[in-house]
């Protein structure tokens, strides 16, 4: 089984496009959500992958990904109507770890969030200027709430 860890946190400023490596555009779909569990469908550039997450535990979750060809995954991102979003990841190195900011476009166009993937639960890490409060654990940073947030007409 895998596992990943991981925690997220707000940007506070753009310092961090200093230090990009590369970025990707992504596309994402919810394709089922339940009690914190997901299925996610995700066309990455030329490559796409079906996720399935299970429940958190602290910061870590069950994980198992599976490349699908792209056509698949298009028809998949269709079925998934308003729960799809765009983003533009990109990576950034700060003292032997990988960061990945994420700049959300269409509906969640203004959020930036920053993701840190770890070994292990307790890894220690330096966190960079750029980086504000931690969100990992506030359920209206979850893409499926911010999405709702978005849809909701406003009365």
């Amino acid at each position: 089984m895998a596992l990943e860890i991981e925690r997220k946190f707000l940007v506070i400023d753009d310092s961090w496009k200093n230090s990009i490596i590369r970025s990707v555009h992504i596309r994402d779909g919810l394709i089922a959500s339940d009690n914190g569990r997901k299925v996610r469908v995700r066309i990455s550039d030329q490559s796409a992958t079906i996720t399935i997450k299970g429940q958190h535990v602290g910061v870590a979750r069950p994980e198992f990904e599976y490349l699908i060809p792209v056509s698949d995954a298009e028809e998949l991102l269709r079925m998934c109507g308003t729960r799809h979003l765009e983003k533009r990841r990109y990576f950034v190195p700060h003292e032997g770890l990988n960061w990945q900011i994420d700049v959300y476009e269409g509906i969640l166009k203004g959020f930036v969030l920053a993701e840190i993937e770890m070994k292990t639960a307790n890894q220690t890490f330096s966190i960079p200027r750029w980086i504000g409060r931690e969100v990992t654990t506030d359920p209206k940073f979850r893409k499926i709430n911010m999405l709702a947030e978005r849809l909701t007409p406003v009365v």
